[in-house]
């Protein structure tokens, strides 16, 4: 029986030195200012403490942020003592003008040529990422800057996806689509390089019609080239029971067999036809759909993948040919959980990319052919620089929760726009009648049961965690507005948009042979999604359930 390797003498001082390294998260990145140089902490999520076999880098592809000093920390959290001060619904309506300033953009690849050797295009691009960083650093916008990626290596493959793709898809949580959506990269795709682009509103089940047919109007009205389609992967037919609680809180509960989202892939082929005008063949596309309408997947929420590490920078270049070998190629880009592998999984008919809500999960981009003629590239999700505040960024999914110091800003954030003690049914822990960011905690501990190990106290942290965290999948549903949109509301409520909305969300009660078309009018009833048992979805009809029966 062969033996066990020898065991190699370990100080205590080595040992130490790796705890200590372990710990040791951020590094110091030194900033140069008017008044001389600042030292900036950067956190590194999903950093792994040792190197892999080889040598490889294993935090290649580690996202990056800056972070908050320790009086920052210490000032919010005295903060969060304070009484809350409810924000009216106008205040709920934003510009996106306003937190993507016209001076900041995203990172484009410098100018390259074939006879540069990969040594020097990896020097040429770590040059211009530094001078990049440091020209925003040079705006008046920086004392602003929110979370954005500091990883040269994420930004390189959101390169290669914008050079391979003919389309770029575009997927935005559709409660927060103005400040995912940063128009320099429209400028950049359609301006520039003279291709479509298609934003997907994305998770439309969580707010009211109107808000999604609001998000449309401006968008199409700012952006003429810009395509707006309306996606879900939570369709009536693929959930089981209530859809909310009495107090209001959503409850999306999936099933284990999930079906094709055939109602937004048929938007997507839709839009796709019109910019390849025949150009490419796209019938097996539509067959697709048709074929694989009723035909159910395992679900897996949180599946897990390993990670792709390259052992060298990824400094790989290529020209763009439209429609290559009469291939339609998909780029589809997105902050971090905003859906896309999810769209993608739905797309397919089944799970081919996995989904987990962790940011910057999905490390590498992947290439799939959804059919011979159509190929998707899906980006890993990144955060794009703009001067979006923190606590809607850590709402957003783009900055991890484990990884907040100090999460009572986004509460008070949250509960100064939304009735959360209504919406949790908790009681204030000292029975007093104003409440603060610590009182929902500690009245959401005090109902959970959420107690430290030692004292036994009321775990407050953790209760602010599980919070944020039941805001990030929904459960907590806090939706931003464009401007004007209680000004336009009665008139969007009446639009023609409505009903299209409603079938995309399959919650219509249509024929099965017919299919809405965004420009037709008129009223259809929808079916109840509070109601408490599955059989009352036996009601909502899938629109192309027929049509599997038609070949």
């Amino acid at each position: 029986m062969p033996q066990a390797r020898r065991k190699t003498p370990f100080s205590g001082k080595a040992k130490k030195q790796q705890l200590q390294t372990k710990k040791n998260k951020t590094s110091t990145l030194l900033m140069s200012t008017s008044t001389g140089t600042t030292a900036y902490d950067v956190i590194s999520v999903n950093y792994q403490p040792s190197r892999a076999k080889g040598g490889r880098d294993t935090n290649r592809y580690a996202l990056k942020f800056y972070r908050e000093t320790d009086e920052e920390l210490r000032i919010k959290k005295e903060d969060a003592l304070k009484e809350l001060k409810p924000v009216p619904e106008k205040d709920l309506e934003i510009n996106p003008s306003d937190y993507f300033p016209s001076d900041v953009s995203f990172p484009k690849r410098p100018p390259w040529d074939f006879n540069m050797t990969p040594a020097q295009l990896d020097a040429q691009e770590q040059r211009y990422f530094k001078n990049y960083i440091d020209s925003l650093q040079a705006t008046e916008h920086w004392k602003d800057m929110s979370y954005f990626e500091l990883n040269l290596e994420t930004w390189r493959q959101l390169w290669r996806v914008l050079e391979m793709c003919d389309v770029l898809l575009l997927v935005v949580d559709v409660r927060y689509a103005g400040m995912m959506f940063p128009p320099s990269l429209y400028t950049y795709i359609v301006e520039e390089q003279k291709k479509h682009m298609i934003l997907v509103l994305n998770k439309i089940d969580l707010v009211p019609p109107a808000v999604v047919a609001a998000w449309k109007t401006y968008l199409t009205a700012k952006y003429p080239e810009l395509k707006v389609l309306y996606f879900t992967s939570c369709v009536g037919y693929n959930l089981r029971g209530a859809t909310s609680d009495k107090a209001g809180l959503q409850v999306r509960r999936r099933k284990g067999k999930q079906r094709m989202c055939a109602e937004g892939a048929t938007m997507i082929l839709d839009a796709c036809k019109d910019i390849v005008q025949g150009d490419v063949d796209l019938s097996s596309w539509e067959k697709k759909i048709k074929d694989e309408t009723n035909v159910e997947f395992d679900y897996e929420e949180d599946a897990e993948v390993g990670e792709t590490i390259l052992e060298k920078a990824d400094t790989s270049f290529y020209t763009h040919e439209r429609f290559k070998s009469g291939v339609l190629t998909i780029g589809c880009v997105g902050q971090p959980n905003v859906g896309k592998s999810s769209l993608l999984n739905a797309l397919m008919g089944r799970s081919v990319v996995s989904v987990s809500k962790t940011p910057g999960h999905t490390k590498h981009f992947q290439t799939i052919f959804l059919t011979p003629q159509v190929r998707l590239c899906d980006c890993p999700g990144l955060v794009f620089p703009s001067t979006v505040p923190r606590p809607i960024q850590i709402l957003m999914g783009s900055y991890p929760i484990a990884q907040l110091r100090e999460p009572y800003t986004t509460i008070r954030y949250l509960a100064e726009r939304l009735d959360l003690p209504k919406l949790l049914r908790i009681d204030h822990p000292e029975g007093d009648d104003t409440w603060s960011p610590r009182d929902i905690c500690d009245g959401w501990a005090k109902k959970k049961g959420y107690l430290t190990a030692k004292a036994a106290r009321l775990d407050t942290y953790r209760a602010a965690n599980s919070l944020l965290r039941m805001a990030l999948d929904g459960k907590i549903c806090l939706w931003l507005r464009p401007t004007g949109f209680l000004q336009d509301k009665e008139k969007l409520e009446s639009s023609e948009d409505i009903k299209y909305i409603k079938w995309v969300q399959a919650l219509s009660p249509l024929s099965q042979t017919e299919e809405p078309s965004s420009s037709e009018s008129g009223s259809h009833s929808d079916t109840d999604s509070d109601s408490d048992t599955d059989d009352d979805h036996t009601t909502i009809a899938n629109t192309f359930a027929a049509l599997a029966t038609q070949n």
